[in-house]
């Protein structure tokens, strides 16, 4: 049962209060929307928070996205773009699917395609995941921006998905459309809607007329216009299209094998009115198009009264599993009698009570209703005819989707995974309801919550059904069992209706050889789709917050270390072909479909969760490298009004090509790159639970109303373009700590910070986060200094393949060989360690350097340039600030490790004589070892003490 709207409110207001304390702010803005509701307020009340009610046991808030403007800068810009998309894009054409599903009118929409539509992958199997993505897309839009147009497109889409439900509840109505004389019936392509005859419309007949009015909208083969059958043995059919293309009917009792079948010559056209009529007498069965004989068979032994009593009776569904007929029909009438050829041209120009034949003598339907779901006979015989669903009806009046329960049902006994059978239902139904709870978050539409929670305890009384050990081997299931986010999702409902069924319902989905592994620290991962398993992690956090069960947060945590570092790219991505491989194994796993942008952005959610918990930066450090490089770097950076312009794969083999328009579109990679564009700003800042420090997450132009103290804090920068932040305090005095975060990357003494012109003690250190603690006055101004360094990382499983960074941001090379491309660093290299000297400015681009002849650029530049995300690191001699030795650069036979890899893994050297008392050691030992003659080593160690070097 879906919540009374009285009872919603009381929930909503008891939650708040309950979490009152903690996030005072927040309830305040929830309850005044329960106000608003208990007053009776309207769905189109202005949108409140943005989050729903924290759980307790975060130690940290969020902030809604209303509450973080971005500033100028490559955020927003990329924002934009996806902003002005889905400000243009008709919504109309995503409805359809789940208009089509209901029966209802698709106004003419057609729908996106891709996975999106009927004729996508997998026969659409994943329809209606993409408008799921698109409500969550237009919900931050409006809650980042405020702007009327987003929050008119929630509205309207909620309101006719609350049709929807609505229509999916009843018997399957009339769809009334302009007829080939007065009206006529429509079914919507995708609809599963067909026309039940009663059993005695064939009357036993030995010589037969069927006759119809046909106008197809979709060019299916066989789909039928009339099916009379038991199964696939027994039966007579006619259908607008065989295997050729053109009209055919059959009569068999022996099965396909057997048929005695009569073909036209000539396909129907799409969305005209055809004439169709076929006629037995005797051993002879003529096909009729348009009043013209189209074919005929003179040697048939079949007629109606030999296929004895039927079981099926339909118009336009088979008993066959083809699809049912889209188009409308108008004029079906049978008689008892093959008409004459001049009584069948007759039908092609006037209605059949008006031609000599007169109205069928066993059955006469003119589909002139334009209500309910029965046809009148004007036959005489009064065989009523029936509009039902191949389906049947919704297990519960819950049921929300843009495809029949079947999938759902189907999955239950299935063993293993068949994406054209079943395709993640339970997948789909998640960004439904992310989607809906995004909208009323962001607007307080209370239908988009009452819809929320129907599919809740829709899911809840068919799962609850279920013994564990079903559960169990569904969610184990590849692609037909993965579920995305639906855990957290639940989790959030549940911590706004308070409601015992919809945390039950997220427990059902527990897959405990997962869970148990993971909290035990055994990695399983080599083998598993990576994306199918991230998003159940982000939603075990969510039921340690609801349940206090420890093994949750556990396996949440041990997993997201097995991913990073031992799984991840440089890019922050992980995955390739969608599946992980063993740990630790990087260059192994490169290929032009590594990184699922999907991967990338659900470890950013879990990476979020997991630190509202535990403060660890590393969290952060995944969070900057994943949202910098890859997030950025997979919206290309054009408009587009039909397509979000989103990366399915990225390819990080040599030469790769960025698809921004991957797999014919509307993917779950496209869809959850709508969401990331529109929420860049929500891991900015966090505060801590009790409002005693703001953490500063991120670099990025920015300012965070916090209403609660009265204040604003603006990020002023153009990072990473530029090398830190300025940070502006305005509003009334505050008190709190200012906890900056310390790159992992950072120079240990490099990140500088000062108030007002002042440097602050204390001493940053990398991978932490440094506190400023004082009253805050207005204008007070904090400057934070981060100088980058160039620096490689090495791919675990082969050193020798390194890739680049410049402080944040990963820098690759722009070439379209598809080999590796050698470059050597060491050359030129400081003191610090920094190995910039080694690469040459573009004059113009900032980020944009050159090295060996190569451009080398952001990876977060969203091009179609071909690039290097890796290289091979080749330092065959060893040269000091650009002085050769002379000497070859020797190295370990067991890991690679060369002398200059030693020598420089000690930097920052404070000064010249550091780093030439560093080399003399490294070749003391390299000698003692045999690795280096002991002449070699002095001209090592002369060219050392000679050479002069960037400070």
């Amino acid at each position: 049962m879906a919540l009374s709207s009285n009872r919603r409110a009381f929930l909503r207001i008891a939650t708040l209060v309950a979490a009152a304390p903690a996030v005072s702010s927040l309830a305040t803005g929830r309850a005044t929307a329960a106000h608003r509701t208990l007053a009776g307020a309207s769905a189109n009340a202005s949108a409140t928070a943005a989050v729903p009610p924290a759980p307790a046991a975060w130690a940290l808030r969020p902030f809604a996205l209303k509450d973080v403007a971005l500033g100028k800068g490559v955020f927003a810009a990329k924002r934009d773009l996806m902003l002005d998309y889905g400000r243009g894009y008709d919504v109309d054409r995503l409805l359809q699917v789940f208009r089509a599903n209901a029966g209802l009118s698709t106004r003419g929409a057609v729908a996106p395609g891709g996975w999106e539509g009927l004729d996508g992958e997998a026969n659409g199997n994943l329809r209606g995941h993409y408008t799921g993505h698109f409500l969550s897309m237009l919900a931050q839009a409006y809650g980042s921006t405020g702007e009327q147009a987003y929050a008119d497109k929630i509205r309207y889409m909620v309101g006719a998905l609350a049709e929807v439900r609505d229509a999916l509840r009843k018997d399957p109505a009339v769809l009334s459309t302009a007829g080939r004389f007065s009206t006529a019936v429509e079914n919507p392509r995708g609809s599963s809607q067909y026309v039940d005859l009663p059993a005695t419309v064939l009357g036993g007949a030995p010589a037969i007329t069927l006759s119809a009015w046909v106008k197809p909208t979709h060019g299916a083969n066989w789909a039928r216009v009339f099916d009379f059958g038991n199964d696939t043995t027994r039966y007579l059919y006619l259908a607008t299209r065989n295997a050729d293309g053109v009209p055919r009917f059959a009569i068999t009792t022996g099965g396909p094998g057997r048929e005695q079948a009569v073909n036209g010559t000539a396909q129907l056209p799409l969305n005209q009115w055809s004439h169709l009529a076929v006629t037995i007498e005797g051993t002879t069965g003529t096909l009729y198009v348009n009043g013209t004989a189209v074919g005929a068979n003179t040697a048939m032994n079949l007629n109606p009264a030999a296929l004895g009593a039927l079981k099926n009776h339909w118009l336009g569904r088979s008993n066959f599993p083809d699809p049912t007929y889209a188009g409308a029909f108008d004029e079906v009438n049978i008689w008892s009698r093959a008409l004459t050829a001049a009584e069948v041209a007759a039908l092609r120009d006037t209605p059949a009570s008006q031609t000599p034949a007169g109205n069928g003598d066993l059955a006469s339907y003119a589909f002139n209703e334009t209500t309910g779901s029965a046809f009148a006979d004007a036959s005489g015989r009064a065989l009523t005819a029936t509009l039902r669903r191949t389906w049947g009806a919704p297990s519960h009046p819950g049921f929300l989707a843009a495809y029949p329960e079947t999938q759902f049902i189907t999955l239950e006994s299935m063993t293993s995974g068949n994406y054209t059978v079943v395709w993640a239902p339970y997948y789909t139904a998640h960004k439904i309801l992310r989607g809906l709870l995004d909208a009323y978050l962001n607007t307080d539409d209370e239908r988009a919550l009452d819809l929320a929670a129907g599919m809740c305890d829709w899911m809840y009384f068919r799962l609850s059904a279920l013994p564990q050990a079903t559960r169990q081997r569904m969610w184990g299931i590849f692609s037909s069992g993965e579920f995305g986010g639906i855990v957290e999702a639940i989790c959030d409902l549940h911590q706004i209706t308070g409601k015992a069924e919809h945390l039950a319902l997220a427990r059902l989905f527990d897959l405990d050889k997962l869970i148990d592994a993971c909290a035990a620290g055994t990695d399983i991962l080599d083998g598993l789709h990576a994306n199918q398993h991230i998003p159940i992690f982000t939603g075990l956090v969510r039921l340690y917050d609801a349940t206090g069960e420890e093994r949750y947060l556990t396996a949440a945590k041990n997993f997201w270390g097995m991913v990073v570092p031992t799984r991840m790219y440089s890019i922050g991505g992980t995955s390739t072909l969608e599946f992980w491989k063993a740990r630790g194994v990087i260059a192994g796993t490169l290929s032009d479909t590594t990184a699922e942008t999907c991967c990338a952005h659900n470890m950013l959610k879990l990476s979020r969760m997991l630190f509202f918990h535990e403060q660890d930066p590393k969290y952060m450090d995944y969070y900057e490298r994943a949202l910098y490089n890859q997030i950025l770097g997979s919206k290309q950076d054009k408009p587009d009004a039909e397509k979000p312009l989103v990366t399915y794969f990225i390819g990080l083999l040599p030469g790769s090509v960025r698809d921004y328009t991957p797999k014919a579109g509307t993917t779950c990679c496209e869809g959850t790159g709508m969401e990331s564009a529109t929420k860049y700003q929500d891991s900015v800042y966090f505060k801590k639970a009790d409002s005693t420090a703001l953490y500063v997450n991120l670099y990025s132009p920015s300012t965070l109303t916090w209403a609660e103290k009265g204040v604003t804090v603006t990020q002023t920068t153009a990072y990473p373009v530029e090398q830190g932040s300025t940070i502006t305090v305005r509003g009334k005095k505050a008190t709190f700590e200012l906890r900056l975060r310390v790159p992992a990357w950072a120079a240990r003494d490099g990140f500088k910070v000062t108030v007002n012109g002042r440097a602050v003690r204390g001493t940053p250190v990398p991978g932490s986060y440094f506190a400023v603690s004082r009253t805050w006055c207005d204008g007070d101004t904090v400057r934070v200094s981060i100088p980058f360094r160039v620096r490689v990382e090495k791919a675990l499983d082969a050193p020798a393949t390194q890739t680049l960074f410049y402080g944040p941001v990963n820098l690759v090379a722009r070439d379209a060989r598809r080999t590796y491309l050698e470059f050597g660093l060491y050359g030129n290299a400081a003191l610090s360690g920094d190995l910039l000297p080694a690469l040459t400015p573009v004059a113009g681009k900032p980020l944009h350097f050159t090295l060996g002849g190569v451009e080398l650029a952001p990876f977060a530049e969203g091009t179609e340039d071909p690039t290097h995300a890796y290289f091979h690191r080749v330092e065959p001699g060893v040269v000091f600030g650009n002085t050769d030795s002379g000497v070859a650069n020797p190295a370990r036979a067991a890991d690679g490790t060369t002398l200059l890899d030693e020598v420089w893994a000690a930097a920052p050297f404070k000064n010249k004589s550091e780093l030439v008392k560093k080399a003399g050691s490294v070749v003391d030992a390299w000698v003692a070892a045999g690795l280096l003659s002991r002449a070699d080593g002095q001209k090592v160690l002369t060219t050392a003490k000679s050479a002069s070097y960037v400070s």
